[in-house]
């Protein structure tokens, strides 16, 4: 599976729309940069799992993710992600030395190609598809707006595994055909 994190903002993600002639849309927001932050995993089948909170992704809140997928997901499991700081951390370091590394294996991508990660396709897909042009009055209105596009993002395995098959091309029919 392949892990990233995203900041998700009041502000929307402006999109062209609709309306009839001669009247411009208008969205009206507070002017903040008040976010929620995000991570999530997504698995070649199309599964998609996440994880919200309203600061930055630091060591304890990532090991609280990966007991959160091992929780959910059987068997040993393969992490790819990018090289923050905090994935190879204190925090991560000590959760694997106390047995996390039993069913945990985690691969860093390299730096120069953030593209070959298909979480960086889903977090494009609901910001500029799910979420486009959505205004939030606050923090609780954003994540509850959120949980409903990612609910419906769940439901539509064939476009994350679409995010896969760009990221990943010919590589990703290889990984499907050997599962």
């Amino acid at each position: 599976m392949f892990v990233d994190e995203a900041g998700f903002y009041l502000l929307p993600a402006i999109v062209r729309s609709y309306a009839p002639i001669g009247e411009t849309p208008v969205l009206r927001v507070p002017l903040t940069w008040d976010h929620l932050s995000v991570i999530s995993a997504v698995t070649p089948a199309g599964d998609l799992y996440l994880m919200m909170q309203e600061h930055a992704f630091k060591g304890p809140a990532i090991v609280r993710f990966l007991k959160h997928l091992l929780r959910h997901l059987p068997g040993k499991l393969l992490v790819i992600w990018d090289g923050l700081p905090a994935h190879h951390g204190t925090a991560v370091r000590e959760f694997l030395a106390q047995g996390g590394a039993q069913r945990l294996h985690l691969e860093r991508l390299p730096g120069y190609a953030p593209d070959l990660n298909p979480d960086e396709g889903i977090w494009a897909y609901l910001k500029r598809v799910e979420l486009r042009n959505v205004c939030c009055r606050d923090l609780t209105h954003l994540r509850h707006e959120l949980r409903k596009a990612v609910a419906r993002l769940r439901h539509k395995t064939g476009v994350i595994q679409a995010c896969f098959s760009h990221a990943l091309g010919d590589q990703f029919n290889d990984l499907c055909s050997a599962q």
